[in-house]
């Protein structure tokens, strides 16, 4: 059988936060219905697809790159890191993968052979794509739900790290912290 894993990222805007990726191989005996980009979906409806997703998948991979490494990378660099690092950190290795976008990640040095298909707009289009949109936005999410418990003066909980209007007075308030993206505006500006 010919293992295909969707691979997806969120988190490229944020001005806080991880850019973290995901790879997924679903099971073609064990469909999960209702799979879409996850922007579209409801919270309650991404976290519950993303349990069926973990249970029914045959593989699904997560990698994620820092607030540093999108310093030092840029944004498309680090995010094709955590999508290397998602690639990865699958228990079976694909055969191919579905990216979202219009780049594919660097497949050189992964310790096996790989082909690649890049599908503009995929997560609304490609089942697996969405499938590890779904799994990436719920887990980073979380990540940042508890980043929020270390860094409660920014209000990670509620935004995620996006430049909301309170967000950006947080960081003009207090200056930004650990988890802040120094090279994105306004942050690097606010410092």
């Amino acid at each position: 059988m010919r293992l295909v894993a969707g691979v997806d990222e969120v988190g490229r805007g944020p001005l806080a936060g991880p850019v973290v990726a995901a790879a997924v191989i679903l099971d073609p005996a064990r469909p999960v219905e209702g799979l879409a980009d996850s922007k579209t979906l409801a919270r309650a409806e991404r976290e519950r697809l993303a349990g069926l997703i973990r249970h029914r998948a045959l593989a699904v991979g997560l990698g994620m790159a820092d607030a540093a490494e999108i310093d030092r990378l840029n944004i498309l660099g680090a995010t094709h890191l955590a999508m290397r690092r998602a690639v990865l950190a699958l228990a079976h290795r694909p055969d191919h993968l579905e990216v979202d976008g219009n780049r594919p990640p660097k497949l050189t040095s992964l310790g096996f052979t790989v082909t690649c298909e890049c599908f503009v707009k995929g997560d609304a289009s490609r089942s697996a794509i969405a499938a590890a949109s779904i799994v990436a936005k719920v887990w980073r999410d979380a990540w940042m739900g508890r980043a929020d418990g270390a860094y409660p003066l920014y209000g990670f909980r509620s935004h995620v790290g996006y430049g909301t209007p309170a967000h950006r007075r947080a960081i003009r308030e207090h200056g930004p912290c650990l988890l802040h993206r120094r090279s994105f505006e306004p942050v690097k500006s606010l410092r």
